[in-house]
């Protein structure tokens, strides 16, 4: 059990709580936020090692929540999480900024080892 604070940025209620509890059985310190604003406030008192952003959310999209933390220097590893995966997002992703991408549906029984993976320096 590592103890790496996270914080899970997605809109649906479903992926929040599934992602909440697979990672904090794995021992995580886990956030949740369904926004940037969210988020953004959260950020404000909680210094996550790696962020989960789906990138598609109301109101800014993870993309550009992506770009607005990197250009404060946030110090997380992002690693973008998407349902609706199309040609060339990845890329997409890793140019604004996120170290790594994900699809959905989230795979409980691997999310464990790959966010593992993300924080032991895995790209």
């Amino acid at each position: 059990m590592r103890g790496d604070a996270i914080l899970i940025v997605d809109d649906n209620p479903i992926n929040l709580k599934l992602l909440r509890l697979t990672l904090e059985v794995e021992g995580y310190a886990v956030r949740m936020a369904v926004d940037a604003e969210q988020a953004l406030v959260t950020l404000a008192t909680f210094r996550p090692r790696l962020i989960l952003m789906d990138l598609q959310l109301p109101g800014m999209d993870g993309l550009d929540l992506t770009r607005l933390l990197k250009s404060t220097g946030i110090d997380a590893i992002i690693v973008a999480v998407t349902a609706y995966a199309m040609k060339g997002d990845g890329e997409r992703a890793r140019v604004a900024g996120c170290d790594g991408y994900i699809t959905k549906p989230i795979d409980t029984r691997t999310v464990g080892a790959t966010v593992a993976h993300y924080l032991d320096g895995g790209r």
